[in-house]
């Protein structure tokens, strides 16, 4: 069930309405039904293999808290190998013969693969990593375990978070879930602004982008020069859209139900450095990686401090490409946003003191910006390899988004001093796809500023959103014009969340 369905707009109030009027004993086993409910509608059957993995897991915690020595760890590693073989079997088995198969081809060894008829159930990555982080903690004497299969079970399936996350901690939402949540309009009121926020970043700005960047992306041969260009910047915007606004619609949701889930954005595109956006892209798993991955590496890692750090980041920053899917695209993903955070960290002085030397420091307002626009380039070369179908698809998309851009601007620019507007308007219409003119063409980069100004100004307030604290008829108008371009501007039919394949 997509949450930018009509489906979710029946199933939602009523999951509501039946929370608050059941009594509190019940409301447990009513969400847990709700979720399962909720998962079912994408493919039924994966269901059963959820639920193994959260009897096992449950067992296994109350098991761990009880052992001490060798068998304590020894659950805990049984726990890992359940919950990442699983995880290996449905998503990387398949990539991984594949590539055994080529390198024995090249070997000219006689290797025929053995491939797996299957697909990926829905938001398996999140649910393993949350039953991970559970037994983790669990281990380490961080949380007790949990005694009510039923409320552990919730903690794994709450609906709102179950296919894309955040992925939570067991401190954080465990005990919100054995607590009894009284109607609050306050909490119903900031939960719908979310829920609001979200479907406008989603259907009306990220699934308008879509039609642009699909059509490119999917045929990239076909274009080449400052479509490219272009088609990469509004991916960037669009998956940025489409996965927070998820998370927007997670919050809010969890919100209206009384339950506060974690932020999984900050506003990433302000960042002024590529360390500081993945502390505010996709959260739940950065924090994940650094606590349970890139800690443990840095400190079993041999060598001096720098060389485990920069060995223990790199590391993990691979594994978060392929924690997103099985393709050397995602591999690379990763390899490329490490080496961006190696090499930040080794270059972080010299370029604090150059920045001094040509005087940058005095204008921190310049310096800031140039950062920003530098952190966004950089992130949106990570972007195209993301979203490339191929890494050989991904080197032209790369080595042909800026030929012809140059000549472009400047004629552009030029053309203003002759008060000439023919250049520019060639430079559109050399932008604008077959099926989509101009003025569509005009309304993405419109959708893109608009959305841009308004993250901008949620920064300046420190809130998460730009319905908080205003005056009753100032909200009430930001609800109707929001509303309304869902209506009118959003895409009708409905498009999968990116993260939903994860």
């Amino acid at each position: 069930m997509l949450f930018n369905s009509f489906s979710f707009f029946i199933f939602f109030p009523v999951v509501v309405f039946l929370y608050y009027i059941v009594p509190a004993k019940w409301r447990t086993l009513l969400l847990l039904m709700a979720s399962s409910y909720f998962y079912m509608a994408f493919v039924p059957k994966y269901i059963l293999i959820l639920f193994a993995l959260i009897t096992a897991d449950f067992f296994l915690g109350k098991y761990i808290e009880g052992a001490v020595g060798v068998r304590r760890r020894m659950l805990l590693i049984f726990s890992v190998i359940a919950n990442l073989g699983t995880l290996f079997v449905f998503k990387y088995f398949n990539f991984f013969n594949e590539n055994i198969a080529a390198l024995a081809g090249w070997l000219h060894w006689n290797y025929s693969p053995l491939l797996l008829t299957i697909i990926l159930p829905l938001g398996l990555s999140f649910h393993i990593f949350q039953s991970l982080s559970y037994v983790i903690e669990v281990y380490r004497g961080r949380h007790p375990a949990e005694r009510s299969y039923l409320a552990y079970a919730l903690y794994v399936m709450f609906f709102p978070q179950l296919v894309a996350g955040p992925i939570e901690r067991p401190q954080h939402l465990l005990p919100q879930l054995h607590l009894t949540h009284k109607l609050d309009f306050g909490n119903i009121r900031r939960g719908l602004e979310r829920i609001l926020w979200g479907l406008m970043k989603k259907i009306v700005i990220a699934d308008n982008l879509a039609a642009y960047v699909d059509q490119v992306y999917n045929y990239p041969h076909n274009y080449s020069g400052p479509v490219l260009l272009v088609a990469t910047i509004f991916f960037a915007f669009q998956v940025y859209c489409d996965f927070s606004g998820y998370s927007d619609i997670a919050v809010g949701s969890a919100r209206v139900l009384g339950v506060e889930l974690s932020e999984n954005f900050n506003r990433p595109f302000l960042s002024l450095s590529m360390a500081e956006f993945w502390r505010r892209w996709h959260i739940s798993l950065s924090n994940w990686l650094r606590d349970y991955l890139y800690y443990p590496l840095a400190l079993k890692a041999r060598g001096n401090a720098r060389f485990r750090l920069s060995w223990a980041l790199f590391v993990t920053m691979v594994l978060i490409g392929l924690w997103h899917g099985a393709n050397w695209t995602f591999v690379v993903f990763g390899a490329l946003h490490g080496t961006y955070l190696v090499v930040g960290q080794f270059t972080k002085n010299a370029r604090e003191r150059l920045a001094g030397w040509v005087g940058l420091t005095k204008i921190p307002r310049l310096l800031r910006t140039l950062q920003a626009a530098t952190t966004f380039f950089l992130a949106s070369i990570g972007f195209l390899v993301f979203r490339a179908n191929s890494l050989s698809e991904a080197i032209y998309i790369f080595t042909n988004a800026l030929s012809g851009t140059f000549r472009l601007v400047g004629e552009t620019v030029s053309a203003f001093g002759q008060f000439s507007l023919s250049p520019f308007v060639n430079l559109i219409s050399s932008l604008t796809l077959e099926g989509a003119g101009r003025r569509q063409f005009v309304f993405f980069w419109a959708l893109i500023i608009l959305f841009f100004l308004l993250d901008k100004k949620a920064a300046s307030e420190n809130e998460m959103d730009i319905f908080r604290g205003r005056k009753a008829w100032l909200r009430w108008s930001l609800y109707i014009i929001a509303a309304l371009c869902i209506m009118n501007l959003g895409v009708t039919h409905e498009i999968p969340f990116i993260y939903f394949q994860f």
